[in-house]
């Protein structure tokens, strides 16, 4: 039997990469729902000023220091989730970088590849196996990975093959972990903001809110019906 769903405004939620672009704006209509919002960032003073301004929206919004790449920084911040919180009901792994739109795949340096993959894939799956004690404890839990319809298995092009690779990686994390906790009352799926205007995606993207927005319905998704092991974009379901 499934745990009962916490009221939003119980929920406590962690997004990564929270203090700009696409996790910022997370940030924001998560707060909307009236859930907490543990804001991660990798520059304590980015992310008060990013949170100060959504608690003036009315959001409850709390910096925490993140750096995903850093097995130190994550147990730090599930310690103190657990200390202060007791409880996590919403994961959004924002974090990403290496959008290597001049690099190609037959000459692309390896180094970039290998950062790539420790901000987008491993970064990622870190937090989560870090986070997911606090999600068990209550039956209860939503994981969202930010990925990119560039890292369908199918997606045409030969530009930016760090990223894409470790997108594609980081989609098929998300399969096996939405296989193994089935029925847990934890859905684990991804989510494909589409080009969003950031400083990542550049100018020229459609309006960030309108990316988010996708994240957010995954974060909030009900256990009834259960949605989980998906790849997403606008609430529809997409290939991997």
């Amino acid at each position: 039997m499934l745990a009962p769903e916490p009221e939003p405004s119980q929920r406590v939620a962690l997004v990564s990469g929270g203090n700009r672009g696409l996790g910022f704006e997370v940030s924001r209509q998560l707060a909307a729902t009236g859930a907490t919002v543990l804001l991660g960032a990798r520059r304590p003073l980015a992310g008060e000023k990013a949170a100060r301004q959504l608690r003036r929206e009315g959001g409850t919004v709390v910096s925490v220091p993140l750096d995903v790449t850093s097995p130190q920084s994550v147990r730090e911040l599930a310690a103190r989730i657990a200390g202060e919180y007791g409880r996590l009901d919403i994961l959004v792994n924002n974090a990403g970088a290496y959008f290597d739109v001049d690099d190609q795949a037959s000459s692309v340096d390896l180094d970039i590849v290998r950062d790539a993959l420790e901000t987008n894939l491993l970064g990622a799956w870190r937090l989560t196996e870090a986070m997911l004690p606090l999600m068990q404890r209550h039956g209860y839990g939503r994981i969202v990975n930010v990925s990119s319809g560039c890292g369908a298995v199918e997606s045409e092009g030969a530009s930016c093959p760090a990223y894409r690779v470790s997108k594609a990686a980081l989609n098929s994390h998300t399969r096996m972990l939405a296989a193994e906790l089935a029925g847990s009352g934890i859905l684990v799926n991804a989510v494909c903001p589409g080009w969003v205007a950031t400083d990542m995606g550049g100018h020229g993207g459609r309006p960030v809110a309108d990316g988010a927005a996708g994240i957010v319905w995954a974060a909030m998704l009900p256990s009834r019906p259960s949605i989980n092991g998906g790849f997403f974009r606008d609430q529809q379901r997409i290939d991997w």
